[in-house]
């Protein structure tokens, strides 16, 4: 059995139950690692990033995806520092419990779960995020305010900042937004935005 030491330098470790119950009472009480939740342990002195949260999730939900606001926050393109990890599961996977950090979980069908997506090392740990176009075209597929398929929409407003500061940094391409939107038929929604927003470039 492998432990996080100073040598090793693993910021994480995930342990079953049964081990981790047999282990934790001895380098946790010591203070040599901490315990983020049920099986996942930290050394309290790993250097961590400014996106922690999403490599604490990516241990726990390695297939999930970070999507939505949390994967707009991470391309820095917004302001906004989300509550919540946004966190999207295949239709089928079972909705994670954890307790820290907060999730606002949902669901991509599994047609979409891996479209779009690319793989970051964060603080050592192999973290799924949607595109910057992907992640764009999502904000407006789920961009209503009301209506019990967009209860945890989070509007409009973001949406456009979004595409704006994609165009602008060039993280994104309206080619590569319109392809990203076709295939999942939201280009005639999405469109007009793009248009107007690059009708002087």
């Amino acid at each position: 059995m492998r432990y996080p030491t100073k040598q090793n330098k693993l910021p994480y470790v995930i342990r079953t139950p049964q081990s981790a119950r047999s282990w934790r009472a001895g380098p946790t009480r010591a203070g040599d690692v901490i315990r983020l939740g049920r099986g996942l342990y930290q050394l309290p002195d790993a250097p961590t990033s400014a996106y922690h949260d999403h490599a604490v999730v990516a241990k726990v939900i390695p297939t999930g995806v970070i999507c939505r606001v949390s994967a707009l926050a991470f391309h820095e393109l917004t302001d906004v520092i989300p509550s919540r990890v946004w966190i999207a599961i295949g239709p089928k996977d079972r909705k994670p419990g954890l307790a820290y950090p907060a999730l606002q979980v949902v669901r991509f069908s599994d047609r979409h779960i891996r479209a779009g997506i690319e793989h970051h090392n964060i603080d050592g740990v192999d973290v799924l995020v949607t595109a910057p176009a992907r992640t764009i075209v999502d904000l407006f597929r789920y961009r209503q305010a009301e209506g019990p398929r967009f209860k945890s929409s989070p509007g409009l407003n973001i949406a456009l900042e979004g595409l704006r500061e994609a165009l602008r940094q060039h993280k994104a391409t309206p080619a590569e937004i319109a392809r990203c939107a076709e295939q999942v038929g939201s280009w005639p929604v999405i469109r007009p935005y793009v248009e107007a927003m690059t009708a002087n470039a």
